[in-house]
């Protein structure tokens, strides 16, 4: 199914499935009601869409809620060896999830996310990576203040370029799941929860059988996770371009020190802002304030940008458009993956008797 043959149920399962999927045993039965239609018509159309518009179905965790650290890395390399380091070396890493070259000297900008226990850490993972990869320079840019999260896609193309829109997770709900720690119960859901959610009337049925659950008690297990605000919500990753939504602009701007958290708050009050961050400056890098905007195309987004700098007033920002994707996938939660590649890249570099 291509995006030009979508019609206004496709847009209407679309636009619901991104918000929330309700914790019922029959989800899509309760969507078929919300839409005035059955439950088999959605999950006849979600499977079609599966793979093209819709990436996956699962638990949106917030990383940092689940004790991981994590940051936005952005790194100089040489354009004529861009493509090979991007694949080879930090395509490799299972921590980073979402890898582009952008139109930008500081050319590769990618997400990385590390578990509590990691052996390395997140700075000196970062620092093997530049290593391995040969950069001209690399930059970590973690948050230092989270304004808005939370992707949004106004598929039926109704939102204009200046509507707002209150974030459904704020850096409060972030320090508050911090003040409760994991068990091994929590971690066990949680694995579980991650995985992509099949496209059968009782998709949770399995995941609770896994875990020795009935439904309903994985449920209510679901429902305290965001009640705890280890989770975010449960929902659909949609696949942008195929979705229509052919262009990400990350626009960045130069905001004075102590006006920071006004603005921000400000641009992230735009409903077409899908994350807004405060993040450090470096001598070679000014920008503080984050914006990701996703649109149809460059003129969308740059519509939505320059609402935010008429809003705000600050004009001194760059977009920085995403020009080749390398990787876009989710953190998978306390799986084996990446302390195997810790292992290995401990062992390869002799790491420890170095120390």
């Amino acid at each position: 199914m291509t995006t030009e043959v979508l019609d206004a149920l496709d847009k209407e399962i679309l636009d619901v499935i991104q918000k929330e999927i309700p914790f019922v045993p029959q989800p899509f039965q309760a969507m078929a009601e919300q839409l005035g239609t059955d439950e088999e018509t959605v999950l006849t159309r979600l499977r079609k869409m599966k793979g093209d518009q819709v990436r996956q179905i699962s638990a949106i965790f917030d990383t940092k809620a689940l004790g991981y650290q994590s940051s936005l890395v952005a790194a100089r390399i040489a354009p004529d060896r861009l493509d090979e380091v991007a694949l080879k070396v930090f395509n490799q890493h299972p921590g980073i999830t979402h890898n582009y070259k952008r139109n930008h000297d500081f050319n590769l900008w990618f997400t990385i996310a590390v578990p509590p226990n990691s052996r390395l850490g997140l700075e000196k993972t970062v620092e093997i990576l530049g290593q391995l990869a040969d950069v001209e320079s690399i930059r970590i840019l973690p948050t230092l203040k989270l304004f808005k999260i939370g992707v949004q896609l106004d598929v039926k193309k109704e939102a204009k370029a200046d509507d707002k829109a209150a974030p459904t997770y704020t850096e409060e709900m972030r320090k508050a799941a911090l003040q409760k720690q994991l068990s091994e119960q929590d971690i066990a859901v949680i694995r579980e929860l991650q995985k992509d959610l099949p496209l059968v009337s009782r998709p949770f049925d399995e995941w609770a059988e896994n875990l020795n659950m009935t439904t309903e008690e994985l449920l209510a297990y679901a429902q305290k996770l965001v009640a705890d605000n280890k989770m975010r919500r449960f929902s659909a990753v949609l696949n942008h371009r195929k979705a229509g939504f052919r262009a990400n602009g990350m626009g960045v701007w130069n905001v004075p020190a102590e006006k920071a958290e006004e603005i921000g708050y400000k641009m992230g009050s735009f409903r077409a802002v899908s994350h807004c961050y405060l993040r450090p400056t470096y001598p070679d890098w000014k920008y503080n304030i984050f914006t990701m905007v996703h649109g149809r195309d460059k003129e969308e987004c740059e519509a939505v940008l320059q609402a935010i700098e008429d809003e705000t007033g600050i004009t001194d920002r760059i977009t920085l458009y995403s020009t080749k994707e390398y990787k876009k996938t989710r953190v998978s939660y306390f799986t084996p993956e990446i302390y195997e590649w810790e292992a290995d890249v401990i062992e390869r570099l002799n790491l420890e008797k170095a120390e």
